[in-house]
């Protein structure tokens, strides 16, 4: 039976205090139910887009809530087999609801134009929300596939979401067919492996998994587990789906899955590192260290030559993850993922903020997504240029900025850990990095005399009216800036949180 916290080391019952440790889920999952009943009521996109923000950022509240309490105390609930609940589930789950409240009011702008119906969008993040949020919590492979079932189902129609019957219909169509087509191969491989894994230990428990580590089906079984997981996250070879899905979806799609997509698939890697002890069976190290070494290097290669935005985010995000298994790789055997934790967060703020540019000086009937549309936007629009810039150079890494403390400190957990090749592999990728983001930087810092736009480019992008509907928008832009700022200069609380958070592994 739980506490009266809330908290207990083990609850297996459906008790009132079990109920109220997944009231964020329970609230995701009321508020989409509620969304469908004021979809069929009748189609109004602020009234459904209003029911998206409460619930959301209800959610988001008690998860807060929880969290503290969960911090305080030191401790954990399992709920049955299939949930488990401590301080880092729950910042996994505070992290996916934020990252969705901010998805949900980017989106909202973005589709506010658009004539047709536009209400499902909502209602599609609301459902791909509750997935995420079922495998952040995840104890169970039962529960890890409904949890990635529903958040794939979901953005496969958040991909395909048409605009305006035009030729990006189609471009979006082609888009989640290949996403639908492969996702499902990667669940199917998923699947196998956790049959061949409960054949060898006789559970599905992650935190039983290290019972048969020593047998060879078991990590034959692993293997394809991962690669499963490993498809979620655009790892190389499983990564040739990440750009051509990036360039077709919509931004708001394209965003989700950049954050809350990998975000939840992320966290659940890191659960299976620590309670697997997968960084003990050397096979599977191995792997996962080419793995990492080939999406670094890959991934920074494949944007240098990227024309369009969109696609260049996606290879970034490669290369992102691929640092991200490093600091899984150099954490002590899964024991000391708190690095791994901190550039997981960083990495979601830094994709969130830097769509959210692209977002805001984008419309429903046509994306400024190539290269040349920013072309001396610092001269139109200085602060959303600023914006975008600081988004930029946190993702390659410079200083006094949220992302230099993070690739800072995963330099310094794997020089720890002795791994010299990985640290390298880092090394060499950050380098290559700074081409393609001080490139987009350089561009939007050239004068407007010496831009030539290309036939059919948008020449007012960041110049457009931004109404009432973009307000939210521009309030979320502001504070992931000022985060990424304020983390940069002051880090200190935040690798305090961190290394808190990441000792309930």
């Amino acid at each position: 039976m739980a506490s009266a916290s809330g908290f207990s080391a083990i609850d297996t019952g459906l008790s009132l205090d079990s109920l109220l440790l997944l009231l964020p889920h329970e609230l995701v999952a009321m508020t989409s139910v509620i969304a469908m009943l004021v979809i069929a009521i009748g189609r109004n996109h602020f009234r459904t887009a209003l029911v998206t923000f409460s619930g959301l950022a209800l959610a988001s509240l008690c998860a807060g809530l929880q969290l503290a309490e969960a911090l305080e105390l030191g401790m954990s609930s399992q709920l049955t087999p299939l949930f488990l609940v401590d301080s880092f589930s729950v910042t996994a789950v505070l992290l996916i609801c934020l990252s969705s409240l901010a998805l949900a009011l980017m989106g909202y702008a973005y589709l506010f134009e658009l004539d047709e119906a536009k209400d499902e969008y909502q209602l599609m993040l609301l459902l791909a929300t509750l997935g995420a949020l079922t495998l952040a919590s995840a104890a169970h492979f039962a529960t890890v596939l409904i949890g990635l079932e529903m958040l794939s189902m979901a953005l496969y129609g958040m991909i395909a979401y048409t605009l305006h019957g035009s030729t990006q219909g189609a471009s979006n169509l082609e888009a989640a067919v290949k996403y639908l087509v492969l996702s499902a191969v990667a669940s199917a491989t998923l699947l196998f492996g956790a049959a061949l894994v409960f054949a060898e230990t006789g559970t599905l428990t992650i935190a039983a998994l290290d019972a048969g580590s020593d047998s060879l089906l078991f990590q034959i079984g692993l293997i394809m587990v991962l690669i499963g997981l490993g498809f979620k996250l655009s790892l190389v070879p499983l990564h040739l789906w990440t750009p051509d899905v990036y360039q077709g979806a919509p931004l708001p799609a394209a965003a989700t899955l950049a954050t809350i997509g990998k975000a939840a698939v992320a966290a659940f890697l890191m659960r299976l590192a620590s309670g697997a002890m997968l960084m003990e069976i050397d096979a599977v190290w191995g792997l996962l260290a080419l793995v990492a070494v080939a999406s670094i290097v890959a991934g920074n290669l494949l944007a240098l030559r990227q024309p369009n935005l969109k696609r260049l985010l996606a290879y970034s995000s490669i290369a992102h993850m691929g640092y991200f298994l490093v600091a899984i790789l150099a954490s002590e055997g899964g024991a000391d993922l708190d690095v791994a934790l901190l550039y997981l967060l960083v990495y979601c703020v830094l994709s969130l903020g830097a769509f959210a540019c692209v977002t805001l000086a984008s419309s429903s009937e046509r994306e400024s997504s190539d290269f040349n549309d920013f072309s001396g936007l610092f001269w139109r629009s200085p602060w959303l240029a600023f914006a975008l810039s600081v988004m930029f150079l946190g993702l390659a890494g410079i200083p006094l900025t949220a992302g230099f403390i993070a690739k800072f400190q995963l330099f310094f957990q794997a020089a720890t850990a002795s791994e010299w090749g990985l640290l390298a592999a880092v090394i060499v990728g950050s380098s290559i990095g700074l081409y393609y983001y001080l490139r987009l930087i350089f561009q939007m810092l050239m004068l407007p005399e010496s831009v030539e736009p290309e036939p059919g480019s948008d020449a007012r992008v960041g110049l457009r009216d931004l109404g009432v509907e973009s307000l939210a928008s521009l309030v979320v832009l502001g504070i992931l800036t000022l985060i990424v700022l304020w983390s940069g200069v002051y880090p200190e609380p935040l690798l305090s949180f961190v290394e808190a958070v990441a000792q309930a592994l």
